[in-house]
């Protein structure tokens, strides 16, 4: 009998354009051998063209769902995006209160790449304050790391007071991507017995307008490979790769900043074994 994959749960809202939010994150962690399953935590409007409206899902049902799924099978590590309302962001923090969860990637979007907001204030603080010590790691990108501390985030020494701030703040460790800076540089920081450690990831910036979806992918990336059993460095490290990868092996799609191909591996494969399956009549 086959060995079953681990099970990561994803908590995001729904984007139709499927280039971030829970049908992303459900082919991110397909792509990594896992199996997901997910709930919804708002509806949206949105294209590549960017997030036209946010509709938040009532908190009773994000309530209803998690604790069905979790009563079911056996979470082996959560990621957490985009939330909506400070009332959703609470019913989550008292899910994983009372669930104590391994491996909680939370993934702090407060606003898309367009502009939109994608919590209200209210939740952003209340993230900050209950969801902030619940995760196992926390991945905001620069402007995510400066609206959650207050301070400037533009480079490398910037970064690295930011994660010393979100640390005081109750995380225990933080990645703060650095996709946005003229170089990509990423900021790994955690806590030991030894005291704060960081290490730093560099790459070359990818020129590419498939770009949608990185934070979801990398986010939903590094849940898999701690539900995997690797340690928080090389999950980092490996979700650096597969983000590259995946922006380029994207195709154009949209008007507008068009997704990422999350499952570019499944294609290469299929070139691999002699191109594309005879059709079924």
């Amino acid at each position: 009998m086959a060995t079953a994959p681990p099970i990561v749960l994803t908590i995001a809202g729904f984007d139709p354009s499927s280039g971030a939010g829970v049908t992303a994150d459900i082919k991110t962690i397909a792509a990594h051998g896992c199996y997901g399953v997910a709930c919804i935590s708002a509806l949206t409007v949105q294209s590549t063209g960017g997030v036209r409206r946010v509709e938040p899902v009532a908190a009773d049902l994000v309530t209803e769902t998690l604790a069905e799924l979790a009563s079911d099978v056996e979470i082996a590590a959560v990621h957490i995006g985009m939330l909506g309302s400070a009332k959703v962001v609470r019913a989550v923090a008292e899910f994983l209160q009372g669930q104590k969860l391994a491996n909680v990637v939370l993934d702090p979007i407060l606003k898309s790449t367009s502009g939109a907001d994608l919590v209200d204030a209210a939740g952003a603080r209340l993230l900050t304050d209950k969801l902030v010590p619940l995760a196992t790691v926390l991945t905001p990108n620069v402007d995510e790391a400066s609206a959650l501390t207050g301070l400037a985030v533009t480079n490398p020494e910037q970064m690295r007071l930011a994660a010393h701030k979100l640390h005081e703040l109750g995380a225990g460790a933080v990645v703060i991507t650095g996709g946005h800076l003229d170089k990509a540089i990423d900021l790994l920081s955690f806590t030991t017995k030894r005291g704060v450690e960081q290490e730093v990831f560099k790459s070359a910036r990818l020129r590419s307008n498939s770009t949608h979806g990185t934070g979801c992918a990398f986010a939903t990336s590094v849940a898999c490979h701690l539900a995997l059993g690797r340690g928080l460095p090389e999950a980092v490290l490996l979700a650096k790769a597969y983000v590259a990868a995946a922006i380029s092996n994207a195709h154009p799609m949209g008007r507008g900043t068009g997704p990422v191909h999350h499952l570019y591996r499944m294609h290469q494969q299929r070139r691999t074994v002699g191109g594309d399956p005879e059709p079924v009549n």
